[in-house]
């Protein structure tokens, strides 16, 4: 166990467990505030809707922060998400590639999985103990690696042709996501509204999205101001969506 420091967050580097998210759950009152665990084999991560986030090597990113901002769940904490999704996008954009945003918050290139997040809260009953933002990035995957994970995916060093430094870009992340949360917490979504839409790739295009055991097909229209997705079907009705994953 490794236990480094910058100027806004520790890390917490484990060489191998089941999951980030899950090894923060066991441990959340021991954790401080502002923490990035992560690891270089992650025997078993998952993403939403129960998938599992395949382990593609040593040199990718498996990672959970950990924050404990109040001890009361504000609404504002529930798009976190999105806000990791597009500073993630952004440093990728540094390494000369085009990331586009799957609501809410799994990251794509051409239509290739190459980051998803996973957001959990913990709670007791004194309060809130702590948020859990647990990410995934293929960095520097082998082409026979790609091809064992169950959808279209892809990583960033088959994107531009040379391997990837992960702890620069985690660190460059990490300094992203510090640099913009506390006013994020203050303005919530709208803040990065804009930034966000701009990468979107579902916006005026025909989607299903799964809503727990539901399913609701028709134009996503919209992002709203608190980051829910504006549907409208075939019948013309509205749906605003705060939940769900596009299929």
């Amino acid at each position: 166990m490794i236990l480094m420091y910058n100027r806004f967050m520790n890390f917490l580097y484990l060489e191998e467990i089941e999951s980030t998210n899950k090894y923060a759950k066991e441990h959340i009152a021991d954790i401080n505030n502002a923490t990035v665990i992560y690891t270089s084999n992650q025997t078993a991560g998952r993403g939403r809707l129960s998938r599992t986030w395949n382990n593609t090597g040593a040199q990718n990113i498996y990672a959970s922060i950990v924050l404990k901002p109040s001890t009361v769940f504000k609404d504002v904490y529930t798009n976190l998400t999105q806000y990791l999704c597009l500073i993630l996008s952004e440093v990728m954009e540094e390494y000369d590639v085009k990331p586009k945003i799957k609501w809410p918050n799994d990251i794509r290139i051409d239509g290739k999985k190459i980051s998803g997040i996973l957001a959990e809260a913990v709670a007791n009953s004194d309060g809130l103990q702590g948020l859990i933002l647990g990410f995934g990035v293929n960095l520097n995957c082998k082409s026979e690696d790609i091809l064992k994970i169950n959808q279209a995916a892809t990583s960033l060093n088959l994107e531009i042709g040379k391997n990837i430094d992960r702890d620069l870009f985690l660190r460059k992340v990490i300094d992203k996501f510090c640099l913009r949360y506390n006013k994020f917490i203050e303005e919530g979504f709208l803040f990065i509204r804009d930034d966000y839409v701009r990468r979107a790739e579902f916006l005026n295009m025909p989607v299903t999205v799964k809503v727990f055991d539901k399913e609701i097909s028709g134009i996503a229209k919209d992002i709203t101001e608190n980051g829910a997705l504006k549907i409208v079907d075939k019948d013309n009705k509205e749906h605003v969506l705060l939940i769900g994953d596009i299929l």
